[in-house]
């Protein structure tokens, strides 16, 4: 999925925006620090102790590490998981620099303890194969014992240290936690293209990478996130309208009993996005999908009209029709997904625009209202105090500050959104991102 920020580090979903939403994010993926670690010796003992199974990522295509895996029949559909009552958080590797957010957050929040899975964001997805996105803070970055999970320190010569070695002692605290690599989002979908020609060459990739043996027990399985198939987003795909389910088709042939998830379109207008492929075909072979309802309207428009960026349902003066995440799921159910295998999104951040005058939705702006890390943008934990709720439409809150504008989730709104995800029996819910959520994780806290 995409990360809030447009920021190299910060891939970002968006349901409906075209190329030109974007401009301001960079393609090019983003420089890597490099740390000096030896990977030839033998792994590290102590930290393969705490692993229960195999299914990660890894910085590169690698010997299979799961051959049981491998012998899946490509035709097989998933059918071993379910998604009922999953909770799913995504963290961003990109959130040990600026953010200063590591896995212990995770942990001391008590965000770990209502989490069923993680989605680590990204890797990246290059020459048709899928790749490390940033080895330092995957693998190389040393932790201090004040840092650490376990509050044991990382030593020079461990062979792995990073947010994976973090990762396995938050997985060794909960048990039942299951962790995937996610692929793609807004900067790194561009690839995909290419790896739709080679489906099975793209899923022996990922396979291997996910299951590279230096951090075996690790990742639970994988998931695609392709912004978007046979369409849009910072760049435009053509590969097709059964390209999204042959990949799909290929990744579940390869990856069998472990977890294959895909992160897709929340855009339900007429002739949009989840119009360009065909999901239905493709809901066989993941496990859930995660349409990304959030960022359906923001200061990508500079001058408005303000709309909140995560409505739950319509209302009237909304922008554009079947921007709210009612629309997405009812579409998604027409097209034949079933309900259980949707689990629907939240945002733990805000989008807001200044030189607002209206209080209420609809308003005419001047621009983007300034955000810690971007402009338009602001995390929950931030806007909570700077700028209160002043009121709610669609299912969610927005907020009028002297001449600001935002828009956000809070613990009443996201409780009710749990409702309505009930009543249609969805199978769970997902959020972009972790660190966007107070230090007690509040918002975290109110998924139901």
């Amino acid at each position: 999925m995409l990360g809030p920020e447009r920021r190299p580090f910060a891939p970002t979903h968006h349901p409906g925006s075209s190329p030109t939403r974007r401009t301001r994010r960079q393609a090019s993926p983003p420089s890597r620090r490099r740390g000096i670690l030896a990977f030839l010796g033998a792994l590290c003992t102590a930290v393969l102790a705490t692993t229960l199974l195999s299914a990660t990522a890894s910085a590169g295509p690698r010997e299979a590490a799961a051959p049981a895996a491998a012998s899946k029949a490509s035709t097989q559909a998933a059918g071993s998981q379910t998604a009922a009552g999953k909770t799913v958080g995504y963290f961003t590797n990109w959130g040990v620099y600026q953010r200063n957010y590591h896995v212990k957050n995770i942990e001391t929040s008590g965000s770990a303890d209502k989490l069923t899975h993680i989605n680590y964001a990204f890797g990246n997805v290059q020459g048709g194969k899928c790749t490390v996105g940033d080895s330092y803070a995957d693998y190389e970055k040393a932790y201090t014992a004040d840092q650490s999970v376990d509050g044991k320190a990382d030593t020079w010569d461990q062979p792995l240290r990073g947010n994976f070695n973090q990762l396995l002692k938050l997985k060794k605290k909960h048990p039942d936690l299951k962790i995937l690599w996610s692929f793609g989002g807004w900067t790194w979908s561009g690839g995909f293209g290419q790896a739709a020609q080679n489906p099975a060459a793209f899923a022996e990739s990922c396979y291997n990478l996910v299951n590279d043996p230096r951090w075996e027990g690790l990742f639970d399985g994988i998931d695609i996130d392709w912004e978007y198939p046979n369409a849009c987003g910072l760049t435009c795909d053509t590969s097709g309208p059964d390209a999204f389910a042959d990949l799909t088709k290929a990744l579940r042939g390869k990856f069998g009993d472990q977890l294959v998830t895909a992160a897709i379109s929340a855009d339900a207008s007429a002739g949009g996005k989840l119009e360009a492929t065909d999901y239905k075909t493709a809901a066989q072979y993941v496990d859930w999908y995660l349409p990304m309802t959030y960022d359906y309207f923001g200061a990508w428009d500079a001058k408005g009209p303000t709309a909140p960026h995560s409505p739950l349902t319509s209302y009237e003066g909304i922008p554009k029709d079947g921007f709210n995440t009612e629309a997405t799921v009812a579409k998604l159910k027409e097209m034949g997904v079933p309900g259980s295998k949707l689990l629907y999104g939240l945002g733990f951040y805000g989008r807001g625009w200044t030189g607002v005058t209206q209080s209420e939705p609809g308003g005419t702006a001047t621009g983007p209202a300034p955000g810690k890390y971007e402009q338009g943008i602001e995390d929950y934990k931030d806007l909570k105090t700077r700028c209160p709720v002043t009121g709610k439409v669609g299912g969610t809150a927005y907020a009028h500050c002297g001449n600001q504008w935002w828009s956000y989730d809070t613990p009443e709104t996201i409780a009710a959104k749990g409702d309505w995800a009930a009543q249609q029996g969805l199978g769970g819910t997902f959020f972009w991102e972790l660190s966007g959520d107070t230090e007690n994780g509040e918002l975290i806290k109110a998924i139901k």
